[in-house]
């Protein structure tokens, strides 16, 4: 359980949110919603303790899982099993057991033997205590639930793509039996037969539950409170109510303001003009006085009208001049270990082409990317640059920008050529106005670090455009955004999505099908594989 007393939310100087007081029992499931920036991921890390409220309290009892929207977290040479175990503390315990019995094999002495056979004892008794084989089993079974292949889980987990290594962590904390979960954006890099899964395991949760998601249809299956994050107020709207009727509640309480407001509004301009036409008397001019005042009265009584949240504008680059193919590959693989990601990928991206790479996670398809990107090397092939080629890369784990870097610094690193007061204008268009700009990278959610890179691309002059998920992390209306930009650009883009109104916006003319490389004309029958992908 969780609550909180009365805090107060800083991000540097700026006071994000104020005064919030709720409690998070057994049972609720809080939607926790509002605009990217509005502060939601710096709650979760507050909710944590990963980040200290300026004021008030928070109490927790019982334990805590949390998954962060940065899946980067474990050690690389970890099995994706040890991974997903080290949530009960069963990796220790399995690693013990099986040096016990490597030990009691080898042991040719009787004294050896009886070491051995402690030792075992010992490992044995820690790994029943962490839930034992049914621990594994659960392990298994829910690594399944969530996509992980069987044939990944003695894989290193530095081997995995993003998408796979979010799987791990989410797997991880829900095998842990946790009291209270805290899921910042879960259905990332999800198809749509995990998402399923995921919905029912998580409406059969006991515990406490609060998730971070734009995705409408799961908070409609799960959610059985809401918490909307108001940034023009620095508040939490609460609601206990379930998400559908959280929408028309909302919906209706705005058409009753709209009503109202205009019923006042109809009836202060009827005063006004009766008092225009008294006031010029000796004897009616005191009445016309108080006609204005309860006019003035009749508008200061009505509730706020709800400003429309800004959106940031997104424009993609204007593409420089190139040639007729400005980039191309040629026979390209790629292994990590034993596990080959890619196997003789020949690629030919004519200019203003549109291009959609689909695969299962772990397909290969962010590895292609990257390497096009030059940010990794193939094992055989090449990289075949056109001429006047210009990249522009989005990187769904969004490893093109330094955390350690402010968000202006970042945006002039990608665009040198802007003067510092052109860098301010380009990020309050992304909506990084005032202190915004001053941030570290690291403390952006999201959807905030989408909108940065995106930035990065609008004065790239770029012709290739690589986009890996563009469209995560994003609320709806900057999500329309992205997808605006993407159907309107006239340059060559290759992407990878699991969206499918990401794909309509592409309108592909071929299609790059991994981990076979098979490259075909796009056809609508190919819309069923973005789910599955």
């Amino acid at each position: 359980m969780i609550t909180v007393r009365g805090i107060n939310v800083r991000v540097g100087a700026r006071l994000l949110l104020s005064d919030l007081s709720f409690h998070i029992a057994p049972g609720d499931r809080i939607g926790l919603v509002g605009r990217n920036g509005a502060g939601k991921t710096t709650l979760m890390h507050t909710l944590t303790g990963q980040l200290p409220p300026a004021d008030g309290s928070i109490t927790r009892t019982g334990s805590l899982g949390h998954l962060a929207q940065d899946s980067r977290t474990a050690d690389p040479d970890v099995t994706v099993t040890d991974r997903i175990l080290s949530a009960r503390g069963l990796d220790r315990a399995v690693r013990a057991l099986r040096a016990a019995e490597s030990a009691m094999a080898a042991a040719e002495r009787p004294a050896a033997q009886e070491k051995a056979m402690a030792a075992y004892a010992r490992a044995d008794a820690a790994f029943q205590a962490g839930g034992g084989y049914a621990a594994e089993a659960e392990a298994a079974r829910v690594a399944a639930g969530v996509g992980l292949p069987p044939r990944v889980m003695d894989q290193p987990v530095g081997t995995l793509s993003g998408g796979q290594r979010r799987r791990v962590e989410l797997a991880r904390i829900l095998v842990a039996d946790h009291d209270t979960l805290l899921l910042d954006e879960p259905t990332n890099h999800l198809d749509l037969d995990s998402i399923t899964w995921l919905r029912t395991f998580l409406t059969s949760y006991r515990g406490g539950l609060v998730i971070i998601s734009h995705d409408s249809g799961l908070l409609s299956g799960i959610v059985n409170r809401v918490f909307h994050l108001d940034p023009q107020r620095t508040t939490i709207d609460v609601h206990n109510t379930t998400w559908n009727a959280y929408l028309a509640q909302r919906a209706a309480d705005e058409r009753r303001r709209t009503r109202e407001r205009a019923n006042a509004e109809r009836k202060a301009a009827a005063l006004r003009t009766q008092a225009d036409k008294m006031r010029s008397h000796v004897a009616t001019a005191v009445a016309a006085k108080n006609m204005v005042r309860r006019a003035d009265r009749l508008l200061a009584g009505l509730e706020p009208a709800r400003r429309s949240e800004k959106v940031a504008r997104i424009r993609l680059p204007e593409p420089a001049p190139c040639g007729r193919t400005p980039l191309g590959a040629v026979s390209l693989t790629k292994a990590y270990g034993s596990l080959q990601v890619l196997t003789g990928v020949d690629l030919a991206v004519d200019r203003g082409s549109r291009l959609v790479v689909l695969g299962l996670n772990g397909a290969g398809k962010t590895t292609l990317l990257r390497i096009l990107a030059g940010h990794e090397t193939p094992d055989t092939g090449r990289v075949v640059p056109g001429h006047g080629l210009r990249l522009g890369y989005f990187a769904q784990e969004h490893d093109t920008l330094d955390p350690a870097r402010t968000v202006r610094q970042n945006l002039t690193a990608a665009a040198p050529q802007l003067s510092d007061g052109e860098a301010r204008q380009v990020l309050g268009s992304f909506l990084f106005t005032g202190d915004d700009a001053d941030k570290p990278a690291r403390v952006l959610s999201g959807g905030e670090k989408t909108r940065l890179a995106l930035a990065g691309l609008v004065h790239s002059g770029a012709n290739v455009l690589l986009l890996d998920e563009p469209t995560n992390n994003l609320d709806p209306a900057s999500r329309g955004e992205v997808l605006s930009a993407v159907d309107s650009y006239p340059g060559a883009i290759v992407m990878v999505t699991h969206d499918p109104g990401a794909i309509e916006a592409l309108r592909p003319d071929r299609v790059l099908l991994l981990p076979d490389g098979t490259e075909d004309l796009w056809s609508p029958e190919h819309l069923e594989l973005v789910a599955l992908a």
